[in-house]
This record gives structure tokens, C-alpha cells and sequence, in this order.
């Protein structure tokens, strides 16, 4: 199948692309998942090792895409953040295996791609590329792999999220977090 190269940054993002992955689907409601993660921890201090200005791009960018299908916006979570910031130094204590949190309460969207070339921002980017895969129907088993992380970031219970980041063997790895968790079986993202 060949990829397009619009928009112009999709071509670089192929290989880092093909590196992410999307949570599995849930059955479960987004209600029922409610209270079953850790507590938030608001205040923390340093919840990400993620630079304030690529919170502030890599949010911006989520917004822009919820509001291009009219959802509304997200907003930060520190204690997603330090969430996801855990679940990032496992990963590359491990040796940079892939895979994802086991249990988890929350949505969750993983990336990696070199570090010094890719950025947050380039994995809300990447994500948001599925979009062009995504036919508007429900999330089933066959479909969630090709766009879970597209419809994980414009999926309408969602309103939190929160991002954390950490390199291994020159790898960038970015993991975010959403609360309540989209991609459920049987139900369109908005």
C-alpha cells in the first residue's frame, strides 16, 4: 500500500510511525475505568521530564486536532504526566522494548523515533496521520491497530491526558496518557 507524503511532515515520520502503538481496545465503559488508575497527583514536582514548551506544543496540537472534528479540548493532567513518565523510564530501563502498561485504567499512545530528531510534537503528529486510515466507523478489533492513535487523541469522554518522555540507546520514547480511555469496542470516537 503506498503512504501519501502529505501532509509534508508525514515522510519523515514513517519510521516512528511504524514504531508507536496504540492501547488495545476496551470493552469496558469509559465510566467503568473511572477510579480504577492511580490518584491524580496534582502538585507533584517535575510529574515529566518533557520541556514546558513541549507540553504546552504537544497539548496545543492535540486541541487543534479534537477541534478540527469538533471535540472539545483537553486539558493537562500532572498526575497522568508522572504516570506516563514512569511507564516511559520502564521502558527504557528495559532496552526500549514497545509494549504497553499492563494493567491500565487510562488510554494510552506510545512512540519512538530518534532522539535530536523527533520531538513530542512529532509524536502527537504521527498519531494525528492515522487519520487519513480512519473511515468513520466503529472501533473494532480490525481496525484499532491502523487508527487507535488517532482516534485515542479525538475521542469525545476523553479530557485529560498527560505525557511523559525518556531516551534509550538514542531512542526517543514518548508515552501519554488519557483519562477516561477511548478506543472502546463497538463505539465511534465522535
Amino acid at each position: 500500500m503506498a503512504l501519501p507524503l502529505t501532509p509534508p511532515y508525514f515522510a519523515p515520520l514513517v519510521f516512528a510511525l511504524l514504531a508507536g502503538c496504540a492501547s488495545p481496545p476496551s470493552a469496558l465503559s469509559a465510566a467503568d475505568a473511572q477510579g480504577s488508575g492511580p490518584a491524580a497527583t496534582a502538585g507533584v514536582a517535575a510529574p515529566t521530564r518533557m520541556k514546558p514548551a513541549d507540553v504546552h506544543a504537544l497539548l496545543a496540537h492535540h486541541n487543534t486536532v479534537r477541534a478540527d472534528v469538533g471535540v472539545g479540548p483537553l486539558r493537562w493532567d500532572d498526575g497522568l504526566a508522572a504516570y506516563a513518565q514512569q511507564w516511559a523510564d520502564r521502558l527504557a530501563a528495559d532496552g526500549c522494548r514497545m509494549q504497553h502498561r499492563q494493567p491500565n485504567a487510562y488510554g494510552e499512545n506510545l512512540f519512538q523515533g530518534t532522539a535530536g530528531h523527533y520531538s513530542a510534537l512529532d509524536a502527537a503528529k504521527g498519531w494525528e496521520s492515522e487519520k487519513w486510515l480512519y473511515d468513520g466507523g466503529v472501533i473494532t478489533e480490525e481496525n484499532y491497530t491502523r487508527v487507535g492513535h488517532y482516534t485515542q487523541m479525538v475521542w469525545r469522554d476523553t479530557t485529560r491526558i498527560g505525557c511523559g518522555e525518556a531516551v534509550c540507546k538514542a531512542t526517543l520514547l514518548v508515552a501519554c496518557d488519557y483519562d477516561p480511555p477511548g478506543n472502546t469496542l463497538g463505539r465511534t470516537p465522535y
